[in-house]
């Protein structure tokens, strides 16, 4: 049987190893892209390496982080509309309170969408 490969080899012992080079991400992940990878890792160990092997991984998780941050953005903006901030100049507190409350909402929509299914 002969296939044509464009594959290198080198002799070690017995064997002939593929010479195979990882190319590495020139940007680096951010905090979306590394929970996938994550989830991916831990809970879809067959798809995860299935990804790697065929180098369709970091291209999935840069899409995820970038979708992940608009989603996250849009989201935001959305239940600022529903729920309005107190005033930031006059009740700094609360704004801070409000604001985290719907990032956490925001994140929980998000992270339940996007990063674990």
């Amino acid at each position: 049987m002969n296939m044509s490969s464009n594959l290198s080899y080198t002799q070690t012992g017995d064997y002939l190893l593929p010479n195979l080079t990882l190319h590495q991400p020139k940007t680096p992940l951010g905090k979306y892209g590394r929970l996938r990878r994550m989830y991916l890792k831990e809970q879809r160990p067959v798809l995860y390496h299935t990804m790697l092997l065929n180098g369709s991984l970091y291209p999935h998780l840069m899409e995820v982080e970038q979708t992940a941050e608009s989603r996250m953005q849009q989201t935001m903006e959305q239940l600022l509309k529903q729920n309005p901030a107190p005033d930031k100049e006059r009740q700094q507190m609360a704004w801070v309170q409000h604001m985290n409350s719907l990032k956490a909402q925001a994140e929980e929509l998000v992270l339940t969408e996007l990063i674990y299914s």
